[in-house]
């Protein structure tokens, strides 16, 4: 990363690219536990968090990634009531979650509560669910949580994760996926971010091998933009504990009872659309 000339650009090792947006003033920065966190007023794209110089999060593209982290999930579940979020720690994941009515629970497992915090301070937009009476908080570790949970605990487990470098590289293990179904109810659904199929598709391939290794019966990659991440291309792939991901509850995400910016039935159906490139990655 680099702050040159009011310009924050961020490079993509190994892909020759980069994005940079043209910032204002810096708001913020720490160095937490485990990694610093910035925060940048930038001139088209609101504030902007960095991890450890990468970008997490703008308040103008944020929306996509949260919407189709969390939608596409619970509408593929049947009667989504108890969901886990690893990771999250913006919160915007959180947010979505809690629009569906139905949910009961959503419990947020977060390593560095510093995350929330400045978000808290600098999004509150993504923050306004914390204090909703059926969210928790929790700031520990995600894969331990997990491996320690009861069977059969959560209906709908949503994996919004850093990329798999450190301590996340776990987080795309056969041995978690293995966690994540024991944890599931019947019927379950795991969801996870999987980086970008232009720059990363090996690691989808590794997730879904993973995935079917841990047990799961079906596993499909959505795909999305996501203007600020490495190619501007990125997806979340979903599995399902014992069940198929080929319907979802489209009458009920057409009538759902929330405002979306992206999501909707016509992009829930589209989004597993693979190019002919990934498909053949996939087998």
């Amino acid at each position: 990363m680099s702050l040159d000339h009011s310009w924050y650009t961020e490079e993509w090792a190994g892909q020759g690219s980069a994005i940079s947006l043209k910032t204002v003033k810096k708001l913020h920065d720490e160095q937490s536990a485990y990694q610093r966190i910035e925060i940048y007023q930038t001139e088209t794209f609101g504030t902007l968090m960095t991890l450890d110089g990468l970008v997490m999060v703008t308040d103008r593209d944020n929306f996509i990634y949260h919407e189709m982290m969390s939608h596409p999930a619970l509408f593929t579940h049947a009667a989504p009531r108890r969901v886990l979020i690893v990771g999250g720690g913006d919160c915007g994941t959180l947010r979505e979650v809690l629009k569906h009515p139905g949910v009961e629970l959503a419990e947020q497992v977060e390593l560095d509560e510093r995350v929330t915090r400045v978000a808290e301070m600098f999004f509150p937009a993504l923050c306004e669910s914390n204090n909703d009476p059926r969210a928790r908080l929790r700031f520990t570790d995600g894969i331990k949580w997990v491996a320690d949970a009861a069977p059969a605990s959560y209906d709908v487990i949503i994996v919004d994760s850093t990329d798999p470098v450190g301590p996340a590289a776990g987080l795309f293990s056969a041995e978690f996926y293995a966690n994540c179904r024991r944890a599931l109810a019947p019927g379950g659904i795991v969801a996870g971010q999987s980086e970008s199929p232009l720059f990363h598709a090996p690691l989808i391939r590794s997730m879904h091998t993973a995935l079917r290794t841990a047990g799961f019966t079906d596993a499909a990659t959505f795909n999305f933009p996501q203007c600020t991440y490495p190619s501007g291309w990125w997806s979340a792939t979903l599995a399902s504990k014992d069940g198929s991901l080929a319907t979802f509850r489209r009458e009920a995400a057409a009538a759902r009872p929330f405002a979306t910016r992206y999501y909707n039935p016509a992009i829930h159906a589209a989004a597993t659309a693979a190019p002919e490139f990934l498909r053949q990655t996939l087998g």
